[in-house]
């Protein structure tokens, strides 16, 4: 018999995605593995129960019964702790587990022995790229950015020609040129609008205008360092801030969307546009807030709610990509399928993880009931006393020993 995965209903709120979709199960169980996936767990992204039971999964009527036994669960966020405490031992948890704010998640992964992958850390590498969840789902983030300021905005987008006289385009300033706001700024091009952007990565530059945007920034000495190795952005100096703020000053007050998405892992959002710079904009304008759950690159915009303040609408849904579950909840299940099968060693029907591994070695949290994440471990602290000189240079003769290979190996059940 295979190893089994369990698909879990996602808890969270405003999350209508799910792990796996129809299409990843039938090549799971094509893999060997079996299927147990929860009661009404793609419900909210189109995928009904009688779809996973027609490929071959079974359903089961909660977690409990999904997680019992099963030697993978995939999920979107970390499930309830309560939930892991019915896993067995050495079960491996895969989902976007937002280590930086769940400690409660930690001591249920540790405590019950779970190994934790928390997807999200995907090294941005190019043989990871199919594996990396936050391209994915930040890809969507963008465009549903864009459409979503669009519904919300009482103009039109393109420039149009009529009898009665002639209708000016949307002006869109996407500032952060990430993943969603290179979506947003394809989006608000497609639309009509005149786009405009701006990013802290000078790098950034040429794709936006290969886009047809406007880049907006100040490109000075600082500006030219400010990536990090991982493809993402530093945070900068305060003088540097200031000056791109008095830039993107000016800029917004011409806009009408402005559309914020930087975030840095672990840090609150850096603020981007503040309430005097909202009290410049044209009366009916539109601010979406990607960042609002951390924050907010606008500290007046608030959490999953449309407000209107000093005459422009601010956006602030935490979790803009569940609304596009059916494609978020596709690609999202595709990066776990392969991240699954870059680990399962099928000839000996086992899961390999390896820290050592460029790949696995940066999204395992916790391994046999120890936090092993370099960002996460607790600092070593020292607990004997200093050995004697002759003893120490003894200790220094000697030979070290090879670094073994740290693996963690789940067989299949016979």
């Amino acid at each position: 018999m295979g190893l089994k995965i369990a698909v879990l209903k996602e808890t969270a709120k405003n999350e209508n995605r799910v792990a796996a979709t129809p299409d990843t199960i039938k090549k799971y169980i094509a893999m060997g593995f079996s299927v147990a996936v929860e009661k009404d767990a793609g419900l909210n992204a189109s995928f009904l129960d009688a779809m996973y039971k027609d490929i071959g999964a079974t359903i089961v009527a909660n977690a409990t019964a999904a997680v019992k036994d099963a030697d993978i669960i995939l999920s979107v966020q970390s499930p309830e702790p309560a939930t892991l405490s019915n896993a067995k031992k050495g079960a491996i948890l895969i989902g976007i587990l937002n280590p930086y704010k769940n400690n409660d998640g930690f001591k249920a992964y540790n405590s019950n022995n779970v190994t934790a992958i928390a997807t999200e850390f995907m090294p941005r590498i190019s043989r990871a790229q199919s594996m990396d969840v936050l391209s994915s789902q930040s890809n969507l983030a963008g465009y549903r950015a864009v459409i979503d300021a669009a519904s919300t905005f009482s103009s039109a987008f393109p420039m149009m020609m009529t009898a009665a006289g002639t209708v000016p385009p949307a002006k869109v300033f996407v500032m952060g040129a990430g993943v969603a706001g290179l979506q947003a700024i394809a989006t608000a091009k497609r639309l009509g609008a005149v786009v405009s952007a701006t990013d802290v990565r000078l790098a950034a530059k040429e794709q936006v205008q290969s886009l047809g945007a406007n880049f907006i920034m100040v490109e000075d000495e600082e500006a030219q360092q400010a990536e990090t190795s991982g493809g993402y952005a530093k945070e900068m100096s305060d003088a540097y801030k200031k000056k791109q703020a008095a830039l993107v000053a000016e800029t917004i007050k011409k806009q009408d969307i402005v559309i914020t998405t930087a975030l840095i892992p672990g840090r609150p959002a850096p603020v981007l546009v503040t309430e005097e710079m909202v009290k410049s904009m044209k009366p009916g304008s539109v601010i979406v807030d990607l960042a609002v759950e951390q924050g907010g690159n606008c500290p007046i915009s608030e959490p999953d709610k449309i407000v209107e303040k000093h005459g422009v609408k601010l956006i602030g849904y935490t979790n803009m990509a569940a609304r596009v579950a059916v494609n978020a909840s596709a690609l999202y299940a595709k990066n776990l399928l392969t991240l699954i099968t870059y680990i399962y060693d099928a000839e000996a029907k086992a899961l390999n993880i390896d820290l050592k591994d460029e790949i696995t070695g940066a999204i395992v949290l916790t391994q046999s009931g120890k936090t092993v994440h370099e960002r996460f471990k607790a600092p070593a602290t020292a607990t004997a006393t200093a050995a004697p000189k002759a003893s120490a240079k003894k200790a220094s003769a000697k030979k070290k020993p090879a670094a073994k290979k740290t693996t963690t190996k789940t067989k299949a059940k016979s």
